[in-house]
């Protein structure tokens, strides 16, 4: 007992804190004494060395650090994945953050009409300019906003087919991240699905066949993250269109991600756009904000005006609805569309999907010595091509060539050191995400632009001491 009494009490630890207690608040300070006064304690009980107050104060300082950080950090994203799901998907432009923090920082005329004093509409923040991108400004073309692709689905059923039928193709229905699957979505939408077709062949006599006094609308559903190929058939939308406009039916087309771009013209593999559905007769046509539009995580409805305006009279509308830092970021992104010539520098998720595969493979080169040297001996490292490929459902078989670092550890069963590499890349003050693939580490460096090459290799000082 006389050693455990040797132990500081928490009011005389915490007087050698003020600096902690300013920065992180005297309540998390406290509890942080405490947790480490337990913890010396139970270490005595089992016959551990009591610690001094120095040792004990750095130990608090250490746990307030850890539990003051940030749950969602930025990470290097170096997978090879440039819309990574579970990495945040896309990267905002500078002028969509700029855009956001104002937003945040005062109050906006979110839903004021500023011209006449009175209440206005949220939606009319985007859906003037999104006409405009996808329809030339159509007047008889309008917009509403929610928070995913799939609320915007989930929404447009509900609103246009509840306690009716909606004919799909039994090929495309999906299943998205996390499971959620089309006919899940819409049983929750109170929408019968009828299916149609076989996996792989689907005729435009399937559609007309499955046409009857309940059928609300037909429903295109693009198979963005998967392909089947081979002996196939599926009805093109124009085609699609027609059927559905003969039986006096609304055409919704839901592209999962969704480009306002010709990727074709960046050299890209083609991806298809809401301006082609609408183009082809498409009353409705939902997509993706993150992905391959670039902006915030959002789900936007496009089409029909009177159809728009019956889907925002849902009350479901309110539930799924986004707030105003969003909006503010999707209507910067927008207004990027505007200038084409200047998109890819603007646009971080066009930037990393049009850089050049020699820029990547100079980028690796460069860092190839220091990432050498930061590991030391535990591997052995080399500049390989790599494809990368686009991510969140959008093209799953393209790929993208691109250039990686390569980690390979010595000795036949690498297993153990492959995962202390992952780890202590993970550890580091930003962590460092790759991808295990033939026993071996990769880095893949498409995601890494040369403004961060500095940062990168800085960082690498804590590397070298995890595994010293």
């Amino acid at each position: 007992m006389h050693d455990i009494r040797r132990l500081p009490a928490v009011d005389r630890v915490l007087q050698q804190l003020p600096g902690l207690i300013d920065a992180h608040g005297r309540q998390l300070v406290t509890a942080c004494v405490r947790a480490e006064l337990a913890a010396a304690r139970e270490g005595f009980q089992h016959g551990l060395p009591l610690p001094d107050e120095s040792t004990l104060v750095a130990a608090v300082h250490r746990r307030a650090a850890a539990l003051a950080q940030a749950k969602l950090r930025a990470v290097f994203n170096l997978t090879g994945t440039v819309l990574h799901t579970n990495l945040g998907r896309a990267q905002l432009a500078e002028a969509a953050i700029e855009a956001m923090v104002a937003a945040a920082r005062a109050p906006c005329a979110l839903e004021y009409d500023l011209a006449s004093g009175g209440r206005g509409d949220r939606d009319d923040l985007v859906s003037s300019l999104l006409a405009e991108l996808v329809a030339g400004g159509d007047a008889n073309i309008a917009a509403t906003i929610v928070n995913n692709n799939a609320a915007a689905v989930l929404l447009t059923l509900n609103a246009l087919a509840q306690g009716k039928e909606a004919v799909v193709s039994r090929g495309e229905l999906v299943e998205i991240g996390g499971a959620f699957r089309v006919p899940d979505v819409m049983r929750r939408a109170q929408v019968r699905l009828v299916e149609i077709g076989t996996t792989n062949r689907t005729h435009d006599k399937d559609y007309q066949d499955a046409i009857g006094p309940k059928t609300a609308l037909l429903m295109k559903v693009h198979t963005s993250n998967y392909a089947v190929v081979g002996f196939t058939k599926v009805v093109e939308e124009k085609a699609m269109a027609d059927i559905a406009h003969a039986a006096g039916l609304p055409f919704v087309v839901d592209l999962g991600s969704g480009t306002l771009t010709n990727f074709a013209a960046l050299g890209l593999p083609p991806e298809p756009t809401p301006q082609q559905a609408l183009a082809a007769g498409a009353d409705i046509v939902t997509f993706s904000g993150d992905k391959l539009l670039g902006g915030p995580q959002a789900g936007l409805i496009v089409g029909r005006k009177d159809l728009i305006a019956k889907i925002k009279k849902n009350p479901l509308k309110r539930a799924l609805r986004v707030g105003k830092t969003t909006l503010a970021a999707l209507e910067a992104t927008l207004r990027l569309y505007r200038d084409p010539d200047r998109l890819c520098q603007r646009l971080p998720t066009l930037r990393l999907l049009t850089r050049p595969v020699a820029d990547i493979a100079a980028l690796a080169e460069r860092m190839a010595p220091a990432v050498q040297e930061a590991v030391g001996s535990l591997a052995s490292v080399s500049v390989q091509p790599c494809s990368s490929q686009i991510g969140s459902g959008a093209l799953p078989i393209e790929r993208l060539p691109s250039a990686a670092l390569v980690l390979r550890p010595a000795g036949k069963k690498p297993g153990k050191a492959l995962l202390a590499l992952e780890a202590a890349f993970r550890a580091l003050p930003t962590p460092v995400i790759g991808y295990v693939r033939d026993d071996a580490y990769h880095l893949d460096l498409r995601c890494l632009e040369a403004q961060d090459e500095a940062r990168f290799v800085a960082q690498l000082d804590a590397l070298k001491v995890a595994n010293a």
